[in-house]
């Protein structure tokens, strides 16, 4: 007699890739906008360097603390993010770190140097951290829900 497992754990590479890149879609666009809005209001010309640029990440000013705060905003945006598309706690980190390492090479690509800045790699520990531990609860919450079997099931009491 073979062992049932709750979920369907095989190996689906095709899955996983378009979990990746609807991750990186959704994440990437909803930052877009929320930097958008903040060049906005701080009077900035909107360009990539605002996302990829880490010198743009600083709070000399008010464009720069504003792209601080759509950073962090967008960190809840993405645990949602999470939550719809990944639909699994266990996966949360996984997927996480995946984001912020595509981003790491991205802006590595985009500076053509590596990332040096403190506040660069501090708000990506925190905007991770965030997103991780968000899509984790949002998923929990929906893997903790009782899955009714049937009427019958849910009327009767049983002692284990």
């Amino acid at each position: 007699m073979k062992g049932g497992t709750f979920r369907n754990t095989q190996w689906d590479p095709t899955l996983l890739t378009s979990q990746i890149v609807s991750m990186q879609f959704c994440v990437y666009f909803t930052l877009g906008l929320l930097v958008f809005v903040a060049n906005k209001l701080s009077g900035d010309n909107y360009s990539l360097d605002h996302l990829f640029e880490y010198h743009e990440i600083h709070i000399y000013d008010l464009g720069g603390r504003l792209v601080i705060c759509a950073f962090v905003l967008n960190a809840f945006l993405a645990s949602l993010a999470l939550w719809c598309i990944v639909r699994r706690a266990k996966l949360c980190l996984d997927f996480s770190c995946t984001f912020h390492i595509l981003h790491l090479l991205i802006c590595w690509w985009y500076n053509r140097s590596f990332p040096a800045n403190a506040s660069w790699w501090l708000l990506n520990v925190i905007t991770g951290t965030i997103m991780c531990i968000g899509g984790e609860f949002l998923c929990l919450q929906t893997e903790m829900k009782e899955i009714p079997v049937g009427y019958a099931a849910l009327n009767q009491k049983s002692d284990v």
